[in-house]
């Protein structure tokens, strides 16, 4: 059973810091795709940031320079440092796999459920 659960989502003011992390269980970690996605109140899901197996990784515009993914293959952790947060960063951030459950088996997406982030100005 795949189970990926986020941590770390609360209330901050804005500049302030939060780190979220997502423990995943189930799947081959160290070749999965990880991501970070986020969705506000009344809008369409979208990604944050994402981070391959080999360490690339992609941001949205929207949050270059202050957001930082990173992962611990070790721990099975996928984290997100969010830095000068901003009201407009409130949303139900998720967090998402594209991964194998076994070493030449397909690859499919996971997601978690979700932890609430909200800044308040």
């Amino acid at each position: 059973q795949v189970q990926l659960v986020e941590s770390g989502g609360g209330v901050a003011q804005a500049g302030c810091s939060l780190r979220l992390s997502c423990a995943a269980s189930g799947i081959i970690f160290p070749t999965s795709t990880l991501a970070w996605y986020r969705q506000a109140p009344g809008k369409q899901r979208e990604l944050v940031a994402s981070i391959t197996s080999g360490g690339s990784f992609n941001y949205a515009t929207s949050v270059e320079g202050r957001f930082t993914i990173s992962r611990d293959n070790a721990k099975n952790t996928v984290y997100l440092e969010m830095n000068s947060l901003k009201p407009e960063d409130t949303a139900v951030y998720y967090c998402n796999a594209d991964a194998r459950r076994q070493l030449f088996g397909p690859r499919m997406e996971y997601w978690g459920k979700g932890t609430l982030v909200t800044v308040s100005s």
